[in-house]
């Protein structure tokens, strides 16, 4: 049976990645940020978009505890959060639910 606060975590990944129009770029930020930590600059450049709108989707990450960063300065490496280490498989279950829609 699952628990309130995994059933929490579940409802807040389904918003976050899957219940709004930044899910699937909020995705491709945590496909990199599982391999290695990057900053804003290094995702804007890797994904090829506006460095203030991945600079949006880290701080919605950044919110809802699924990144982390060591410290907050000019060039701030950002990497996924124990939080989500933990709940990955939730992750993955709604990455594999979402895979089609993706814009090549």
């Amino acid at each position: 049976m699952i628990d309130a606060y995994s059933a929490n975590i579940k409802r807040v990944y389904w918003y976050v990645f899957a219940g709004t129009r930044g899910g699937l770029t909020r995705i491709k930020i945590i496909e990199l940020l599982k391999n290695r930590p990057y900053n804003i600059n290094q995702l804007s450049e890797e994904l090829k978009m506006d460095y203030k709108t991945i600079q949006h989707h880290i701080k919605t990450l950044e919110d809802n505890k699924i990144i982390t960063y060591e410290e907050k300065k000019y060039g701030t490496m950002y990497f996924t959060s124990q939080l989500f280490n933990q709940y990955m498989p939730v992750y993955e279950e709604i990455r594999e639910k979402l895979k089609g829609k993706e814009k090549k």
